[in-house]
């Protein structure tokens, strides 16, 4: 004990402490450490889309138990420099005299650093500036120093003791170039990318280790991006590539796809971008990168307007292992596009789905696609109804020979997707019997043309009867409206011939079981009781080779039947087709811009001719689109208004050249006008103008919300009978608006209990004074007024307050709130008749707050006047 003393100085004693703190506890410290970075760079997931950190660290957010270190190895070495610390430091007469302290409170601070506490870090490299000024370690502890400085976010301070400190020329090596980057890391934190290239440039010229080196050259390459110097950062991006295997393969394959961004698409050698890719796709190396590489192929099509082979190369990029998010995202994102373009908006609707679930909720672009997916459940509505409109119409338009011709054609299609889906059946059986599961990527090995779900249900949905009529005359089937939100899917149920399949082994397998619980328990007399009865069915049935309903979906006649023929439904089914094109052309116009799908629909509705409600709006906002995309259309559409419509308000409007919140009549100032005089109870006032302002705003998305107004309004003049009708006419019009949401509810839940109201039932809390006046109110109002609220200043009370209600559209009541029983308020009517000060002419009736209530919900004051005699 006595020659292990660190309490004495003596050259051995120095020197046993010294030796054995290096070579035993600071060696497997600094190992640990060394693993722990390691294992961090190997671990670190870095995202490509944005501008790499100099430096990769430990996810703050990653979840650990208390007083657990997020790696170990860092706890251990941190373990390790506390341990040398305690055991060998000889700190005598203010001096430390071993050698090696300075190694493990530097080692101390790294692992601290590493381990996101910066605090403590600081506090270990502080003390070796403070206690070790001579030590060898002294530069690289300033420059830890301030790269904790600038995990602290204290960048100015960083830069300037970094600068200060490479200004003094005393950094060598290693530590010069570690410096440099974290001084361009600081640099980059306060958004000088200029001054940040310039020390990460020394730095990767300076620095030892080719992993960083090639990461220093592609930040390099996304900060000059930035800059808008694309030359500079596709040369960046080569020096990646040409390190080849002295550069980590995730940088190399990065830096092909930021070159393959900047491709011109038009002027590039297309043939040699494809050779590149093509070249990397086959390289076995990259296996591991075949997302990123078939991305870059998907995006190099879909530029080229060459859709089939974008979707081919997404759904590879989709079916390759990949832990890269937002690329995934990226691809569900395109796709969606490519399938929003091509007006299959189901299709869409399911690859936004799929891309919100994989964005983060809290970014712009996540707000962004999901309210273009909340807009796409309107544009799947009216898409289905004027495309399942449009082919009855168009059929029913036929003579008899052309609609049989019609359906004969189909015919023949359906029976070769009949048969293709008894194939599948057939496999899925020998799947099934082969103990294979059926799932998405056995199907699709099972059937090569399907290369991804979206694909499948295509194939699925094609006996849906599309809206122009060339593709009509090759496929022909009458769908009702009912079925437009039933969209194809390859889920299990969704397929008639897996069903039927299933059900034909079960019944195999168990007979005909009761739906009951323990149905496998079924006694045997049952089930042979059950399968009896079902061959006596069976036996009725095949005495055909086919069933009827088989037969009939192969004869013309069993569609030619379902056909309306009366004058009366195909005017409903022309006219909701006509609405659904106006909705479309709005939606496209205002939500998606989408200016030349807009105006097609817009356009086929007026050559449908429309009611004469919708022929003037679209003529409207073909005029606005007009102006974007063809301005020569624009104003001979303009000249058509103001010649078939002079004295409109969109004529007016054109002449006046007002701005576009004059020309939409500025809905969104109208109806914040219209409801401030709803909450000043100019009730009458308010009915009078939605019925005009409804009719002119016709189409636009502000029009439920002048509904529900009109509804409120009207439930407070006339009574719950007239809001509960007007309630109804909002939930049943505008279904998928807020406002009919909000008013279904109303309907379900607020009405029943407003109509159990009764008067006399509720417990009075307070009485009131009420005077019938006529509305609008006129002078004897105000004298009577003015009498009442002298009554309430002389009595000095805050509880009796003066106020004026509407009840109908030509009644109103002054009323007198607040008395705490009804033998005041009767007292009170004395007091306002005879006394000199008041004399009221007018005669009040007494009422409890719970009947005053029930008397304005209802609109019942008779009914209650009679129970006064």
């Amino acid at each position: 004990m006595w020659a292990c003393s660190t309490k004495k100085n003596s050259l051995v004693r120095r020197n046993y402490h010294a030796v054995t703190a290096e070579y035993n506890i600071l060696y497997n410290g600094g190992v640990a450490f060394d693993k722990g970075v390691e294992e961090l760079k190997g671990t670190y997931k870095d995202n490509f889309w944005e501008v790499l950190p100099v430096e990769r660290m430990q996810d703050i957010e990653a979840g650990v138990l208390p007083g657990q270190a997020k790696n170990a190895n860092f706890d251990r070495a941190e373990t390790k420099a506390i341990k040398a610390i305690q055991k060998h430091s000889m700190y005598i007469d203010g001096g430390e005299k071993n050698p090696q302290m300075d190694e493990a409170h530097l080692l101390l601070g790294k692992a601290r650093y590493y381990d996101n506490r910066f605090i403590p870090a600081l506090e270990a490299f502080n003390y070796i500036l403070y206690k070790y000024s001579n030590s060898d370690k002294i530069y690289e502890a300033k420059v830890w120093r301030e790269k904790t400085n600038i995990r602290l976010e204290n960048e100015a301070l960083a830069i300037k003791n970094l600068k200060k400190l490479l200004e003094d020329n005393k950094l060598k090596g290693q530590v010069q170039a570690d410096a440099n980057a974290i001084l361009a890391q600081a640099y980059m934190n306060l958004g000088s990318i200029d001054s940040a290239v310039v020390n990460l440039k020394t730095a990767r010229n300076l620095t030892k280790h080719n992993e960083e080196k090639a990461r220093y050259h592609f930040i390099l390459g996304q900060l000059y991006g930035d800059l808008n110097y694309p030359d500079s950062a596709f040369a960046s991006f080569q020096s990646v590539i040409d390190m080849r295997r002295k550069s980590p393969r995730r940088y190399v394959i990065q830096a092909h796809a930021k070159q393959a961004a900047q491709f011109d698409y038009k002027a590039g050698d297309t043939l040699a971008f494809l050779e590149k890719f093509g070249k990397l796709a086959e390289d076995r190396e990259n296996r591991p990168y075949l997302d990123v590489i078939n991305h870059q192929v998907a995006l190099f099509y879909d530029k080229q307007d060459k859709k089939i082979q974008a979707k081919k190369f997404y759904n590879k990029s989709l079916r390759s292992i990949s832990q890269d998010n937002y690329l995934i995202a990226s691809n569900y994102r395109n796709l969606a596009e490519i399938y929003f373009d091509d007006a299959k908006y189901l299709v869409a609707g399911q690859y936004y789905d799929s891309t919100m679930s994989k964005l983060n909720p809290k970014t712009r672009e996540f707000i962004a696609i999901k309210k273009k997916r909340e807009n796409l459940n309107d544009v799947i509505k009216y898409e289905g109804i004027a495309r399942v409109n449009d082919s009855i119409l168009y059929v029913t338009g036929l003579n008899a020979n052309d609609q049989r011709n019609y359906y004969e054609a189909y015919i023949e299609k359906l029976k070769i997707e009949d048969a293709k889906r008894a194939l599948e059946a057939e496999k899925a059986k020998n799947i099934a019997e082969n103990g294979g599961a059926i799932d998405g990527q056995s199907a699709s090995m099972a059937n090569p043309d399907v290369s991804s779900k979206s694909e499948a249900m295509q194939m699925m949905s094609k006996q849906l009867p599309p809206s122009d009529e060339d593709t009509q005359k090759k496929n022909g089937i009458v769908k009702s409206a009912a079925n437009l939100g039933s969209g194809t899917n390859t889920f299990y149920f969704y397929n008639p011939s897996t069903v039927a399949y299933g059900r034909s082994e079960f019944k195999k397998k168990w007979g005909n079981r009761a739906l009951k619980d323990n149905w496998r328990w079924s006694t045997q007399e049952s089930i042979d009781k059950e399968d009896n009865k079902d061959n006596q069915d069976v036996a009725v049935v095949d005495e055909n080779p086919k069933t009827k309903m088989e037969d009939e979906r192969y004869t013309p006649d069993f569609y030619i039947k379902q056909l309306p023929t009366e004058q009366k439904v195909l005017d409903s089914l022309a006219k909701e087709r006509n609405f659904a094109y106006f909705q479309l052309g709005t939606i496209y116009k205002e939500k998606f811009k989408e200016y030349k799908l807009a105006a097609a629909k817009l356009e086929k509705l007026l050559v449908n001719k429309p009611e004469e409600r919708l022929v003037l709006p679209a003529k409207y906002n073909l005029f606005k689109i007009y102006e974007i995309i063809d301005p020569a259309k624009a104003e001979i559409m303009k000249q058509q208004i103001l010649a078939e419509y002079p004295d409109s308000r969109y004529a007016q409007i054109l002449l006046n050249n007002a701005s576009d919140a004059a020309i939409a009549g500025s809905p969104t100032e109208v109806y914040n006008n219209l409801f401030k005089q709803y909450e000043k109870g100019q009730l009458q006032e308010v009915l009078s103008q939605l019925d005009p302002v409804i009719e002119n705003f016709n189409g636009d998305e502000m029009v439920p919300k002048f509904e529900l107004l009109k509804a409120n309004t009207l439930g407070r003049l006339k009574g719950l009978e007239e809001y509960k009708k007007a309630l109804n006419f909002v939930a049943l019009n505008y279904p998928n608006a807020e406002e009919g949401k909000q008013a279904e509810v109303l309907v379900k839940t607020d009405i029943p209990k407003l109509e159990q109201l009764e008067l006399g039932k509720g417990t009075p809390m307070s009485w009131k004074l009420v005077f019938e006046i006529p509305y609008p109110n006129d002078a004897k109002t105000k004298v009577l007024t003015d009498k009442l609220q002298k009554y309430i200043t002389d009595r000095s009370s805050d509880k009796i307050t003066l106020s004026n209600d509407v009840y109908t559209a030509d009644k109103s009541f002054v009323i007198v709130h607040g008395f705490s029983s009804k033998e005041a308020a009767q007292s009170t009517i004395s007091v306002l008749k005879d006394f000199k000060g008041y004399k009221v002419t007018e005669t009040p009736f007494v009422v409890s707050n719970e009947d005053y209530k029930v008397i304005q919900i209802k609109k019942n004051l008779e009914a209650y006047k009679a129970t006064l005699k």
